[in-house]
């Protein structure tokens, strides 16, 4: 069974921060229907990324539960593959512009939609459209 991802740009020192929160109520609401979540700190956006404890005590605080990576770039330069591959996509929408933008891809590996950082991880839009995939 392929899984539905919910692929999401993440940083522990930022205003939106508290949407770990979120992040990992959609992960416990869906995950053994087949969403899996996965964060990726980036440091692009007024290095925001935290430190590893920085990280850690965040993840620790919202209940993280689901795979986190270390710093990467999600935009240029050394931007990650599977971000090059994301943005370039029909819904892809070019440049991350800020932490927490979140992309769904279904099972299938078509990328489904692209939520803004503004956009709640529990919001009907996202939950909806998670429904949809699963």
């Amino acid at each position: 069974m392929s899984e539905v991802l919910l692929i999401v740009n993440v940083a522990a020192k930022c205003g939106y921060t508290y949407q770990f929160g979120g992040l990992a109520e959609l992960q416990d609401t869906y995950g053994a229907q087949g969403l899996t979540v996965l964060g990726f700190y980036c440091n692009q956006f007024m290095q925001q990324a935290g430190t590893e404890q920085e990280q850690e005590n965040v993840e620790t605080t919202y209940g993280v539960n689901f795979p986190v990576s270390k710093i990467i770039n999600v935009n240029p330069p050394d931007e990650h593959p599977i971000f090059t591959w994301l943005k370039a996509q029909p819904v892809g929408d070019g440049a991350v512009q800020w932490n927490f933008e979140k992309f769904l891809v279904g099972r299938d590996g078509v990328l489904i939609s692209r939520f803004t950082t503004q956009t709640e991880p529990t919001s009907a839009s996202i939950t909806t459209a998670i429904e949809s995939a699963l």
